[in-house]
């Protein structure tokens, strides 16, 4: 299991592969299972600051393996379910970049959307083809299609079910970077070590939860929320750290979470 998602730590930054790039990094229990476990160990581990998620091979995640869908069209899947679910990543008080390298159909364009930032290669190609395989926006993706690009756009994704580029799914909104392939890996990289090193890890803990929870909640209320954790910012040792270094004009060296 543990060959099916590669890890690797390199300055505070935590890289994830999905690894079976013979069917494009089709998704498995087995897969996610490991996927979330090791999600869940870089929540509780010090040394990861930032985490980038990719596929090995020419695939970031081609969907829903076909064993699977066939196995539940007959009737004979079996398989226990995680019980986490595919929102997790959501949950994780650490940033999560999606670094979306080739393929990213159906769920695996649930997985890229459930990271808080996505880097895509220019000439990856996206969809979500539901629609052309008698299926539906599955986990969330009706919720959150919407709110990146708007609901025409994601009209248009989820009824035409059509392949798009890289470079569209940055142009209507669905990633924050489109590079070119080569460089993709990199850049992810680059921009996950600077956050390990320029940002407070409580910061983006707690700006990743407003980010994620206040999208359900009046404007009123967020600002509610926020009067109180800025009050309990003053009190941690990152604010007077991100001060002295500031004041210091040197990189700062924030505690870990």
């Amino acid at each position: 299991m543990a060959e099916l998602v590669l890890s690797t730590l390199d300055q505070g930054v935590l890289t994830l592969t999905f690894n079976r790039p013979e069917t494009l990094n089709a998704w498995t229990g087995a897969m996610g299972r490991r996927y979330f476990d090791l999600l869940a160990e870089a929540e509780g581990d010090p040394a990861v600051r930032a985490v980038v998620v990719t596929g090995a091979g020419k695939g970031f995640c081609s969907g829903a393996d076909f064993k699977t869908l066939a196995a539940i069209q007959s009737g004979s899947y079996e398989e226990v379910p995680d019980p986490r679910p595919n929102t997790f990543p959501t949950t994780i008080g650490k940033p999560i970049i999606a670094a979306v390298n080739g393929a990213c159909a159906g769920l695996g364009l649930v997985h890229a959307l459930m990271c808080d930032l996505v880097f895509t290669a220019e000439e990856a190609k996206w969809t979500t083809a539901f629609a052309r395989r008698g299926l539906i926006a599955e986990y969330g993706l009706s919720w959150v299609l919407p709110r990146l690009v708007g609901p025409q756009r994601a009209m248009d994704v989820l009824l035409s079910g059509r392949t798009f580029t890289g470079r569209e799914a940055y142009e209507m909104g669905l990633a924050n970077r489109a590079v070119p392939g080569e460089s993709l890996l990199a850049r992810a990289q680059e921009y996950a070590r600077e956050l390990a090193v320029h940002s407070s890890p409580a910061s983006m803990a707690v700006i990743k939860r407003q980010v994620w929870h206040d999208w359900d909640v009046t404007l009123e209320e967020s600002a509610k929320a926020a009067t109180q954790e800025m009050a309990a910012s003053f009190k941690r040792p990152d604010f007077q750290e991100g001060v002295a270094s500031f004041l210091e004009r040197r990189p700062p060296n924030f505690p870990p979470r």
